[in-house]
């Protein structure tokens, strides 16, 4: 795909441009690696065999028994040791609970743990631009950004904003929807097809066939290759039927049958199974018996399915939802192969679906994957044999991404994976918002967004630009509250591009801006690196300026660490939100929001 080879490209051009090279000495553009002795899994198929590989401006330059080190080369005895692609893993979430913080050390764990290439599913798309300039910085696995799409309420828009995962539930709206995510380059989409709660709620959020074969028709004319959550074998068989590139979780609520398996097979769907999240064994054991009974049968299914459909010629790939509870990134990935042997997969069919299958599913295996001449030098050396004994998987010796020593001795990792975040930038300037921009963007050229509560029953809010007189425009909100305790509505205006820079805002004092509303309560608030901090301000039928001084903002209970007042040096967003009685109506209209 034209942007995953981009994006690529850029981030090789920086690993080999000395932006990581200065911190990584091991490795050095101009110097050749030869990795000497090692017993080399290639992942073609091919028994494991003695070599020597060359590595030379980031690629595999040879591979074989009698290659010879060049002249000046970094030369790695590799005697007794096992070497293997970098392994894949195609379904992680990189910030869960939103926060922007964590990327460095999710990168650091997935390189020491020998993972080269990731697909993270849990970002808005205003964030892959700047995100990818971060990862760039780092020592990092490759990193393909997943745009998300579900139904009005569905799962993974249950939490998330219409820009976060858009919301479809015709195959006209899919189609409109995949053409709005065309400019910001995703690597893929992921689509919430499958809206079982897993047995534990109903089923009211599904996406129909229909939907889900246009969604996958107009990712497919545009490049992009469609992932999705499906978990019941029902819903497997309109996977397949829909032509979905990979289900992305495992089919768990019974035994899948024979007709289910030929239309994964008919559709040409990979299967990426995520045991690693399912695993009944990981973590403290729930309280409830009847959970534990329950999660132990459902992953009986998620076991006999994998297999079945191995067996039958179905591509298996490797995932793991990784940052969920009890499912820790790096980890999992090699846990994940360890569950699939369990399943009936022999090791070296485990490694293969950890590597090349996944490298093949997402389209990327001319380009990695294997250990083949040519390709990128994404690499593991494995204290070990696990085509033997797959728990060798955890015995990392080195990794190299882009041919580049990234993990093992004398490996100094550059500063940004340490960093809490990414650098802090200055504030844009006083204007935060007057509404006068262009396609829903704020005076900071950033995408407004509908903040309203969470859940399968969400509060309808229509958020628009109107006008004010004749050549001035504020931002109106109307709202119909959903039937829950703490129901709001409202809006919130980030201060950078996808919330992930920090912004530096001490040189203003506050938040002053002009509101008029149904005469009840509202909150406004800065949301930060370490957590939310909010005000109340009333309102009136009537415009009135009204200005918030940093110092009044009080931190919100549960919503970030850390004690002691609001520094302003780490503002992400600034929300003016309103709450109201279950069924009630609320309206405010918002202008010229400005610091002062």
């Amino acid at each position: 795909m034209t942007s995953q080879r981009t994006f690529l490209s850029a981030s090789a051009a920086l690993l080999a441009g000395g932006a990581l090279l200065a911190a990584l000495p091991a490795a050095a553009a101009d110097r050749p690696v030869a990795i000497v002795g090692a017993t080399v899994f290639d992942a073609t198929g091919a028994a494991p065999h003695r070599a020597n590989v060359v590595i030379r401006d980031g690629r595999i330059a040879e591979v074989g028994p009698a290659v010879k080190a060049p002249r000046g080369a970094l030369v790695i005895d590799a005697k007794g040791k096992a070497l293997l692609p970098g392994f894949f893993d195609v379904h992680t979430h990189w910030t869960p609970g939103g926060s922007p913080r964590i990327s460095p050390e999710i990168a650091t764990a997935y390189i020491a743990a020998g993972v080269t290439t990731v697909n993270d599913f849990h970002q808005q798309p205003e964030s892959f631009e700047p995100r990818r300039r971060w990862i760039a910085s780092m020592a990092s696995p490759h990193v393909n950004f997943v745009a998300r799409m579900s139904t009005p309420g569905g799962h993974g828009a249950d939490w998330a904003d219409r820009a976060t995962t858009k919301w479809v539930n015709s195959p006209q709206g899919a189609r409109m929807e995949v053409k709005a995510l065309v400019p910001y380059k995703p690597d893929f989409i992921k689509a919430f097809a499958d809206g079982w709660r897993y047995g534990v709620s109903a089923d009211n959020t599904s996406m129909d066939e229909g939907t889900l074969s246009a969604l996958v028709d107009e990712a497919h004319r545009n490049n992009l290759k469609v992932l999705t959550h499906t978990v019941t074998v029902d819903r497997g068989a309109i996977a397949g039927r829909a032509k979905v590139d990979v289900i992305a979780h495992s089919l768990q609520d019974r035994e899948i049958d024979p007709a289910t398996v030929d239309a994964i097979k008919a559709g040409g769907t990979a299967y990426a199974p995520t045991l690693a999240v399912y695993d009944p064994d990981k973590g403290e054991p729930p309280a409830d018996p009847e959970v534990r009974r329950r999660g132990e049968v459902k992953f009986g299914y998620a076991l006999h399915n994998v297999k079945v459909l191995h067996d039958a010629g179905v591509t298996i790939a490797l995932g793991t939802d990784a940052g969920m509870p009890g499912t820790p990134h790096g980890a999992s990935t090699l846990r994940e192969m360890e569950l699939l042997v369990r399943a009936g997969l022999t090791p070296s069919e485990a490694l293969i679906a950890g590597t090349a299958n996944s490298a093949k599913v997402l389209g990327e295996l001319a380009d990695r994957g294997t250990i083949e001449a040519g390709k990128r030098a994404d690499l593991v050396l494995i204290d070990g044999e696990p085509w033997k004994a797959i728990a060798d998987v955890h015995k990392t010796n080195r990794v190299f991404v882009d041919g580049v020593l990234v993990h093992g001795p004398g490996v100094k990792l550059p500063a940004a994976n340490g960093a809490r975040s990414m650098p802090l930038i200055k504030a844009k300037g006083a204007l935060i918002d007057d509404f006068e921009g262009a396609k829903g963007r704020s005076s900071y050229d950033t995408l407004r967004l509908d903040d309203m509560d969470g859940g399968i029953d969400r509060t309808v809010q229509v958020a628009q630009v109107i006008n004010r007189t004749a050549t001035d425009h504020a931002l109106g909100i109307a709202a119909r509250m959903a039937a829950k305790d703490n129901a709001n509505a409202g809006v919130i205006i980030p201060l950078s591009r996808g919330s992930v820079e920090p912004v530096d805002v001490r040189a203003f004092k506050g938040v002053r801006f002009e509101i008029r509303g149904d005469g009840g309560a509202y909150e406004f608030g800065v949301n930060t690196l370490n957590g939310r901090w909010e005000a109340q301000v009333g309102s009136s039928a009537e415009w009135k300026t009204v200005e918030v001084p940093f110092s009044a903002l009080k931190r919100v209970a549960g919503r970030g660490g850390g004690s002691g007042p609001w520094t302003g040096d780490d503002a992400l967003e600034v929300t003016i939100d309103g709450g109201r009685p279950a069924g009630e109506k609320m309206w405010v209209e918002i202008d010229n929001v400005s610091f002062f």
